[in-house]
Parts: C-alpha cells; sequence; structure tokens
C-alpha cells in the first residue's frame, strides 16, 4: 500500500463524457472503469487471477455480508480486506444500505439506523451510519461508502422525501465518525488503512427537486466524492437517464461521480455520456451463470438448441480467452451439464465485454468521438442478428 491520498483528475471531455485518473493507496483507476462485483472478497466465477489478466483495476465488495461472514473484526486482524483476499489493487465496499433494503421483511428503520435480522442465521443486528463506517474502516478498504436508505420504485413525493432527508442525516454522521477514526479518537476499532476514502451517496427517487437538495447538502458536507443510489430499482430506462443528468449537475466537475448497481452496457454508454466516473452491476457475473452472454451484436442464450452444433465463437469480434478458445456448441455443453466450468468461461467473457467497452469509452473520449462511437454501440446492439 502507497501512502498516496485518494485523488481524482480529468484528462479529458468530450460534451459531458470524462476520462480521468482516479488515484488510491492500492494504485490508480483508470475512468470511466467498471468494478466488478466481488461481494464476500470474490467475484463468484473467477479468481483474482483472472481479474488481473481481464484488466480489472478496481473490486466491489459489501459490508454487510463480510459483517455477518467472517466478520470484520476478522479481518481486520488478518491486515485488511486486501491482505485477507490476495488482492493488492483498489477496493471500494458498498455500506450495506441495498442489502438492508432488499431485507423488507426482516428489518425495520428508524432514525438511529437499521435494525434486521441475518439471513445466515435469523440473529439480530443493528446497523447504523457509525458502525457501517467502523466496520469498513476494519476492513480497509480504499472507498468507504456511506450508510443509506434505498427505496422500491415506485415512491411517493413523502415517503421519498422523508428518506432522502434521513440519508442527508446519516451521511453527517457519518462524516463525523469517519473524520472521529481518521483522527485515531475512537477505541476498539481498528483502522487498518488510515488513507481511506469516504463518498457519500446522492438519494431523491426520481424526483429532480429531491435529488437537487440531496446533492447540495451531501456536497456541503464534504466528501471525497459523490454517487448517485436509488437508481436502476425498477424504473423505465429513460426516467433513470434523465435523472442522472439532472444529478450530475450538482456535483461538484473535480471529483469522481459514481452510479451504483446500474449497468446494462446500455446503460454504461447513456450514464457517460450524462458525466458518470463509475460503475458496478451483478449483471455480467449472475447473467453468465444464468447462460446469457454480452456480445457486440447483442445478448445471447447459450442454453439455446440452435447452438448445440455451432462451432462460432460466442462473439467473433472478442478477444477473450473463451472467445478464443470455445465453441458456443462446447459452452451450450457445458451449461446444459451444469459444469461449473460453464459459469467460469461465461463469466470471462462477460466480465471482458464490460471492461472492454469501458477501455473502448475512455479510447473514443480521449480522442473525441464518443458521440459517435455511442451511436455505433447502440446501433450494433440493436441489431437482432439472426446468425446469433
Amino acid at each position: 500500500m502507497s501512502e498516496a491520498p485518494f485523488a481524482f483528475r480529468v484528462t479529458h471531455t468530450d460534451g459531458r463524457a470524462r476520462r480521468g485518473v482516479m488515484t488510491t493507496p492500492h494504485g490508480e483507476v483508470a475512468t470511466p472503469a467498471f468494478m466488478p462485483v466481488g461481494t464476500q472478497g470474490a467475484v463468484k466465477g473467477v479468481t483474482h487471477r483472472d481479474l488481473e489478466d481481464l484488466g480489472a483495476e478496481i473490486l466491489l465488495s459489501n459490508t454487510y455480508h463480510l459483517y455477518l461472514r467472517p466478520g470484520a473484526d476478522l479481518i481486520a486482524r488478518r491486515g485488511g480486506l486486501h491482505r485477507f483476499i490476495g488482492w493488492s489493487r483498489p477496493i471500494l465496499t458498498d455500506s450495506g444500505g441495498y442489502q438492508v433494503f432488499s431485507l423488507a421483511a426482516r428489518r425495520t428503520i428508524d432514525e438511529a439506523g437499521a435494525r434486521f435480522r441475518s439471513h445466515l442465521d435469523g440473529s439480530e443486528h443493528h446497523l447504523t451510519p457509525e458502525k457501517a463506517t467502523d466496520l469498513q474502516a476494519e476492513l480497509g478498504s480504499d472507498i468507504a461508502m456511506v450508510f443509506d436508505e434505498c427505496l422500491a420504485h415506485p415512491s411517493d413525493l413523502a415517503t421519498t422525501r422523508q428518506s432522502m432527508e434521513r440519508t442527508v442525516r446519516w451521511a453527517r454522521r457519518a462524516r463525523d465518525r469517519f473524520l472521529t477514526l481518521r483522527e485515531g479518537a475512537v477505541a476498539g476499532v481498528a483502522v487498518t488503512n488510515p488513507y481511506q476514502a469516504q463518498f457519500g451517496i446522492v438519494q431523491g427517487g426520481i424526483y429532480s427537486d429531491l435529488r437537487e437538495q440531496s446533492a447540495r447538502e451531501t456536497v456541503s458536507i464534504g466528501f471525497e466524492a459523490y454517487a448517485i443510489g436509488g437508481l436502476s430499482v425498477g424504473e423505465p430506462a429513460e426516467t433513470m437517464y434523465d435523472t442522472v443528468s439532472q444529478t450530475c449537475v450538482y456535483l461538484p466537475a473535480d471529483r469522481p461521480r459514481y452510479l451504483m448497481g446500474a449497468g446494462t452496457p446500455e446503460d454504461l454508454v447513456e450514464a457517460v455520456a450524462r458525466g458518470i466516473d463509475l460503475f458496478d452491476c451483478v449483471l455480467p457475473t449472475r447473467n453468465a451463470r444464468n447462460g446469457q452472454l454480452f456480445t457486440s451484436r447483442g445478448r445471447i442464450n447459450i442454453g439455446n438448441a440452435r447452438y448445440s452444433e455451432d462451432d462460432g465463437p460466442p462473439d467473433p469480434a472478442c478477444s477473450c480467452y473463451t472467445c478464443r478458445t470455445h465453441s458456443r456448441a462446447y459452452l451450450r455443453h457445458l451449461f446444459q451439464a451444469g459444469e461449473i466450468a460453464a459459469a467460469t468461461l461465461n463469466t470471462l467473457h462477460n466480465l471482458h465485454f464490460y471492461l472492454d467497452t469501458l477501455r473502448r469509452i475512455r479510447e473514443a473520449i480521449a480522442f473525441g468521438r464518443f458521440e459517435s462511437f455511442g451511436r455505433d454501440f447502440e446501433q450494433s446492439l440493436s441489431r437482432q442478428r439472426q446468425d446469433l
């Protein structure tokens, strides 16, 4: 780990799209960037060596899951999350807010925080803004997210306002705790990365005035960077894009902007066009395990009978290991047989597609041709080729 503090600089712009470099204690990340989701310290189906070979520069792990198993205190005793999982590049940890949101039948939320029962053993826990901050200090991620409240879509204006205002209050508490931890003034919390950065989260549903209020108040607290949360929870894609566009206006131009949890390939391009720098999503890995591959000409379901004797690669335009080495027929056989290798090979391909898409986006921005790239990308994915 270096002693470089968190930093960000924009190197190129093309319209509202930005190319930049984010510096963390565990290395630099070229943005716009996609973070593979390693919820419990591992990206399902692949090894860290695979991720390094694919060019992944940053991973996302989840505080909620690591808190319940094996425990943040245990990870701290192992020297922090990087050392525990054997990953030397940057890590961002989500606070667990979305996971608590998904436990609708198992949790209650009040001003103090969220009380919930573990999905593992039913034990009761109380997660507060301070607790989530402490846990991430023990994990030692490069980027820690504040604890926020996420709502489902649709939610009415009054409910969304109440939730947004609570998230802002929680953000102030989380920041106060973070700064106190940085000063070493909290007994019993092992800070394994003294150079950790903390991101605030903007909420407000699909209501533009609430998003503006949330952004202004969250920015006033003074975080290292900012995320847009509470999207990709059921709202139409165009509504999400409009909300992103409206919200980015109120976020500092010299700080990274992170769109949480949204991530079809189309979403990546559309959000970059509106000023987003960081993404995470489970789609490439989850869909891979279910037999769906993202390709330059759209999605294919490898389990379809039409591929049973298809000797072509999943995507003729792709240079990943899976496409260089294996046919659709073989991948279909592995998937139908329930072989673990099917999940691995499909995941390698999908992650390559996502990471390579971001590489191409960065290149397009640098050369001032992002608009034409986006247009060509959309046309390519929208073609319903019969030969797939």
